[in-house]
């Protein structure tokens, strides 16, 4: 029973990004239409001049018209939804979280792991590069000294972890909401996946300190999740 509602559910992904990439993108539609159909004809036009003849050459031809118009289409609906997903995050409460909502396996992200009255937030990531905070607020200074006490605490319970810490901002010394993942990444491999297990059981002991922190309320949008998938090919 539960099997034909997949299908559905993935169209209503796709849909929601479509709507949200076109708030900020109107032309989306008009520009993924021509790319699929600048791939297409791009596709038709190899297979065609390749040696061969009769059916089996025109069929080849358009088979690959179909796929490589279709490919094509498929990334750049991607990257532009992605564009204008950040654009409409950013500068936003818990836009950062949605944002690390785009990593991939091997990443376990923990949003508001820490904040203050004002708002300012710390988010956790968990990877190869050991733990990343990742604080975002108001004010650079009092989201670092947010970060700081952070990472004291994060130190004492997973002693011997690298401890990397980010602002994200547009302020100096800060990173775009549109870099964050891409700097994350780029941090390195510090840790084996093995011992990921072991640094988030250490880390359960501070987590249970404190309790479950809501995530502050703001129209972040939700389709992150959903492009991500799409993006994996689920």
């Amino acid at each position: 029973m539960s099997t034909p509602a997949m299908p559905t559910s993935r169209r209503g992904q796709i849909l929601q990004t479509y709507q949200m990439t076109k708030r900020s993108d109107p032309r989306i539609g008009l520009i993924v239409l021509g790319t699929m159909l600048l791939g297409g004809a791009l596709g038709f036009l190899i297979m065609w001049l390749l040696p061969g003849s009769g059916w089996i050459s025109t069929l080849l031809s358009v088979v690959s018209a179909i796929l490589i118009g279709v490919l094509a289409g498929l990334l750049v609906f991607g990257k532009r939804a992605e564009k204008a997903a950040y654009t409409q995050m950013e500068g936003q409460t818990g836009a950062a979280a949605g944002a690390l909502q785009m990593l991939r396996r091997g990443w376990k992200v923990e949003p508001v792991v820490g904040f203050t009255k004002q708002q300012d937030v710390v988010h956790r990531v968990v990877g190869p590069p050991g733990i990343v905070l990742v604080g975002e607020g108001s004010s650079h200074a009092r989201v670092k000294q947010l970060l700081i006490a952070e990472r004291r605490k994060h130190e004492r319970v997973a002693y011997g972890v690298p401890v990397h810490e980010i602002i994200c901002g547009r302020g100096e010394d800060e990173v775009p909401l549109p870099k964050l993942t891409k700097t994350i990444t780029k941090l390195g491999r510090s840790v084996k996946p093995a011992d990921i297990t072991d640094i988030l059981m250490r880390l359960k002991a501070l987590d249970a300190q404190r309790g479950k922190v809501p995530l502050p309320k703001g129209p972040v949008p939700t389709s992150m999740k959903g492009m991500r998938g799409q993006q994996r090919g689920r």
